[in-house]
């Protein structure tokens, strides 16, 4: 069970806009994801339920700047998909008469960011910055189980917590008042696949996507700490089989 020990600076990489939080320790009830363990994978139809929520949801306010719209491969999505999705937004570029203009979007782009730059961000937050979620995954303690923990984790105050102006009791994030209002709810979005979008499918969906554009390569490292390990397996084995014949002979 992870432990969190946060101090008020920690509260910028909580990954949520936040009020300053102390230092403490929350219980994050442990999830079982799909790409857990030496074996796992990621959930690709999970994945791209998680992505339909980030572009539905999420992308109004959180950047992915380290993601490219060519990434959406691994999840499954085919090129034309992927062309297409690209295609949605428009990307600042400087035209043949060298004045800035616009162009549909490639896969070769990276993710469009929701403001401009960082001062439009607080802007439109009251002072907070959304945090880029690119890595957000990798990015806190308890990973994956505390992105679903924060997600599923909004409720009611208990009696005779004093809230702070604009702020969102929170029962697994640091000092439980969060800025970030509850994001996802059930029906928050409707699946194309026809899933039931219940808030804890589209809690666990979401964070699949996230864990992916966290870890791109973890598939594939995986699979090659298998074939390393059965290659050291087997190399032992044949060193121990020429070991004893060498010294066959050799009288004791």
């Amino acid at each position: 069970m992870s432990v969190h020990r946060l101090a008020a600076v920690a509260a910028l990489l909580t990954g949520f806009a936040a009020a300053p939080a102390f230092a403490q320790e929350i219980e994050l009830p442990k999830q079982n994801w799909s790409f857990d363990g030496p074996f796992g994978t990621f959930d690709k139809a999970a994945a791209q339920r998680g992505f339909q929520i980030y572009k539905d949801v999420c992308s109004n306010c959180h950047s992915m700047k380290q993601v490219y719209y060519r990434n959406l491969s691994g999840i499954g999505l085919s090129d034309a998909q992927i062309k297409a999705i690209a295609a949605t937004v428009d990307v600042p570029t400087i035209g043949d008469d060298g004045q800035p203009t616009e162009r549909k979007g490639l896969p070769a782009d990276h993710f469009k960011s929701p403001y401009p730059n960082e001062r439009a961000a607080r802007a439109a937050q009251n002072g907070a910055l959304p945090p880029d979620q690119s890595v957000i995954e990798k990015a806190r303690e308890g990973g994956a189980d505390y992105i679903f923990a924060l997600l599923t984790g909004y409720t009611d105050p208990p009696a005779g917590v004093k809230m702070g102006d604009g702020m969102n009791y929170n029962k697994y994030f640091p000092g439980h008042q969060i800025a970030m209002a509850a994001p996802l709810s059930d029906g928050r979005v409707d699946y194309i696949d026809g899933t039931k979008p219940t808030l804890e499918q589209e809690a666990r969906d979401v964070t699949t996507f996230l864990a992916y554009v966290a870890n791109p390569e973890m598939e594939e490292r995986k699979r090659t700490g298998i074939r390393v390990v059965l290659f050291l397996a087997m190399l032992s084995g044949l060193t121990y089989v020429v070991k004893r014949q060498v010294w066959s002979d050799v009288d004791h």
